[in-house]
């Protein structure tokens, strides 16, 4: 079996390559003159790597169909092209687009068509190629469901018009509504039972639900991996006061005064879409807080470098003492010690490692196959069918987000049918599916699995007041099973929705498959860093869905 049907799952045939194996390819002589053995060893180490990744074959990149559906786009990223009206790209504009995306020609890049100064965001991020780990066009679609091997890493995302994205848009304008209410205060908070009891009825809702398949408040906004509904809303990593070295870390943040939000009227809305700036600022809160509600997660990921917030994570479980993972060779050793290899500058360095090549795999996904539109379009179009306007747009939207009682209640609050936004700027300037935190997120918490045993479990446990200025012992009868991989799993979850449906800009089958692809990255990544190692291991650790995940060089 190859090395990534051992631990991802083969995910299609490769064209051309079909009989490519890591021993099939005689290794190049390398270049003249080439002598010191070590030298030659390194050489031969990359060679076989290289050999080893081009042998996981390159699966069907399959989109939803919106694209060619709609001939006017407008079920289709264009955010910052020139737009002819509500919710219409110019089609040129989106043309300009296209072309740079098919020739992958960096003077086409130049040459699109913007509606106003605001920059499209790196979509050559997406051709770049990377020296460590299965390349972005290795993830995908498994052309054959039925095979066990096959892993689905990146599917299609909804339809514009199915009831999958309809109960999608409707979370999101529920999440808008409880952007300033305490996840602690969500089984006592009337719209958050509303939220709950709508989602409870709509078949297409993929969140958690409890045994009698109800959608409770406190399940609200969760996903449905292991430790995930274990304790409270916030992960232990993202709370518990830690410190970097001498320098103490409260973990309390700026977060953002409440009940401002953005982008609720059609002149502000249609300026955004164009590319125009609006000119306004998020207004910052002076009071630090705890991360307690969904506006702090909003204001936590707004400008977040990199991994910020699993190299928390890594803070806390130092100054925790918790234990390496058993299969760290130096965990049993008398006369040695992790560093370099094996310990915190390992760590530290892996971390980074991946969060900035794992933005390469997203942003192909992105810009080269999906090009799903935001969800501050979709609300758009909700506001131009509601309001008669959408006899102008192509795209069609399923009834049940139309007449839900969500985007009802979003109009008595703010007299449109636009979905709210924590920025002034609503979404970033790049394609909706999948989320760059979320596949961030997903392959740094996989690296932190990789070092750590996942089954320690978090002494002392926090929750945060309902202000969010103070942490109280957390005393629930699950208190003593938060574990490090629960609430790694916890973390991702909490950063990937923080910057999608608790701010209005991501859609949760964004943060689903994104996460999913971040382990799947990170795991290539840790294979290909195997061979390099002078130590002998097996290190195992518990992926997303429970199975177990092995990297070794034995």
């Amino acid at each position: 079996m190859s090395r990534v049907a051992a631990v991802t799952g083969a995910i299609g045939v490769t064209p051309g390559f079909a009989a490519l194996g890591a021993n099939s390819v005689t290794a190049p002589a390398g270049p003249a003159g080439l002598g010191n053995p070590r030298v030659i060893q390194s050489f031969l180490l990359r060679v076989a790597a290289a050999t080893a990744d081009a042998a996981v074959p390159v699966p069907p990149h399959t989109t939803n169909g919106d694209e060619q559906l709609y001939p006017d786009k407008s079920a289709s990223y264009s955010k910052a092209l020139l737009q002819d009206g509500y919710g219409r790209v110019n089609l040129n504009a989106y043309n300009s687009l296209k072309t740079a995306l098919n020739s992958g020609n960096p003077s086409d890049f130049e040459n699109m068509i913007l509606g106003g100064t605001v920059r499209e965001t790196d979509p050559q991020a997406g051709l770049a190629f990377d020296l460590e780990g299965s390349d972005a066009a290795q993830f995908g679609n498994a052309p054959s469901p039925a095979n066990q091997e096959n892993l689905v890493v990146v599917p299609p995302p909804p339809a514009v018009a199915s009831a999958a994205y309809g109960t999608e848009l409707v979370e999101l304008y529920w999440a808008s509504l409880l952007r300033d209410v305490a996840f602690t205060d969500y089984s006592a908070n009337s719209i958050a039972a509303q939220a709950a009891a709508e989602l409870s009825s709509m078949p297409s809702y993929a969140g958690p639900r409890n045994s009698h398949g109800q959608v409770t408040p406190n399940l609200l906004f969760r996903g449905g991996f292991a430790g995930e509904l274990v304790g409270p809303y916030v992960s232990q990593l993202n709370l518990i006061p830690t410190a970097m070295g001498v320098q103490p870390i409260s973990q309390q943040l700026s977060t953002y005064l409440p009940g401002i939000d953005y982008m609720t009227d059609l002149n502000t809305w249609f300026e955004v879409q164009n590319g125009i700036s609006t000119g306004l600022q998020a207004q910052v809160d002076p009071q630090l807080r705890y991360l307690h509600n969904a506006r702090g997660f909003a204001a936590l990921t707004y400008n977040d470098p990199g991994c910020q917030e699993v190299y928390a994570a890594l803070l806390v479980l130092l100054t925790l003492g918790a234990p390496l993972n058993p299969g760290n060779p130096y965990v049993d050793s008398k006369t040695q010690m992790g560093f370099g290899t094996f310990g915190v500058q390992d760590i530290v360095s892996t971390l980074n490692e991946v969060s900035a090549r794992a933005l390469g795999v997203v942003w192909y996904q992105k810009w080269f196959v999906h090009l799903r539109q935001r969800p501050e379009a979709g609300g758009g179009l909700v506001h131009l069918i509601r309001t008669g306007l959408g006899n102008t747009v192509d795209a069609k939207l399923n009834g049940n987000v139309l007449n839900s009682q969500a985007v009802q209640a979003s109009f008595g609050r703010y007299g449109t049918y636009l979905l709210s936004q924590a920025f002034p700027e609503g979404c970033p300037t790049h394609p909706s599916y999948p989320t760059g935190h979320g596949v961030i997120a997903g392959a740094c918490i996989t690296i932190l699995k990789f070092f750590f045993d996942g089954t320690f479990v978090i002494p002392d446990p926090v929750v945060p007041t309902d202000d969010g200025l103070s942490l109280l012992p957390y005393t629930g009868s699950d208190a003593g099973q938060l574990t490090v991989n629960g609430e790694l799993n916890k973390l991702a979850r909490n950063v990937t929705f923080g910057h999608g449906i608790l701010a209005g800009i991501h859609w949760r089958s964004d943060s689903q498959q994104s996460m999913i692809l971040g382990e799947a990255f990170a795991i290539s990544v840790l294979q290909d860093k195997a061979r390099a190692y002078n130590e002998k291991f097996t290190i195992q650790f518990a992926k997303f869905d429970g199975s177990i995940a092995t990297i070794s060089n034995q």
